[in-house]
């Protein structure tokens, strides 16, 4: 989000995945602009800050290095015009460290229509989502923005996504969901082998074998 009053000094970022319960929702609550206003405490608790120390800042501060610009311009460009927009994002934690999310908003508007707040709730991503999809498609997008800036690195997201048929939050749904698939199959067919072992293991025992 904005990059307004960034005041603090980022942390270097090192190759290692915060250690978090993946299960659990990070919230946030900022202004209009970007800057914090609350944080839950599992934001707290996986990013490493303080809540004094997220308090008046931009939601930037957790910004990944590792992040094409891009995504965040796509992203604000969403939020400003009403949408709610699902990110997958990169963030860097207090202690160097990483952790992958995707992004889910609530838009706060006044009586007259103005936009207020933004309710930000981010649940962690699969590893196979991130490995297989999005790291290769980010990493593209970061070669083309350091190369020929952010105008070259969006049209080639464009023609990514034109190539799919897919916005681009309808390719991270379908990578969410294939992954989720594949994981559903893999568990019905370990059933299955468990039953058959169960039955095999049943007779075994029924004949004294």
């Amino acid at each position: 989000m904005s990059e307004n009053n960034e005041i603090f000094k980022r942390p270097t970022p090192i190759d290692k995945e915060v250690s978090w319960d993946k299960t659990q929702v990070i919230m946030s609550k900022t202004n209009s602009k970007g800057i914090i206003e609350y944080a839950n405490e599992v934001f707290i608790d996986v990013c490493g800050y303080e809540d004094y120390e997220l308090m008046s800042q931009p939601h930037s501060i957790i910004r990944h290095p590792d992040m094409p610009k891009v995504i965040f311009k796509v992203l604000w460009e969403n939020l400003k015009s009403g949408k709610n927009f699902y990110a997958v994002v990169k963030n860097l934690a207090k202690s160097g460290r990483y952790y992958w999310v995707v992004t889910d908003f609530e838009i706060s508007k006044d009586k007259n229509g103005e936009t207020t707040h933004y309710f930000g709730r981010r649940k962690a991503v699969p590893q196979d989502v991130i490995t297989k999809h999005i790291e290769p498609l980010y990493k593209r997008l970061l070669q083309i923005e350091s190369v020929s800036g952010i105008e070259a690195s969006e049209k080639y997201l464009i023609g990514f996504l034109e190539e799919k048929n897919r916005t681009y939050v309808e390719y991270v749904k379908e990578c969410i969901l294939d992954y989720e698939q594949s994981q559903n199959a893999q568990k019905r067919v370990e059933l299955k082998e468990e039953e058959e072992e169960e039955s095999r293991g049943f007779f075994s025992r029924f004949f004294g074998r």
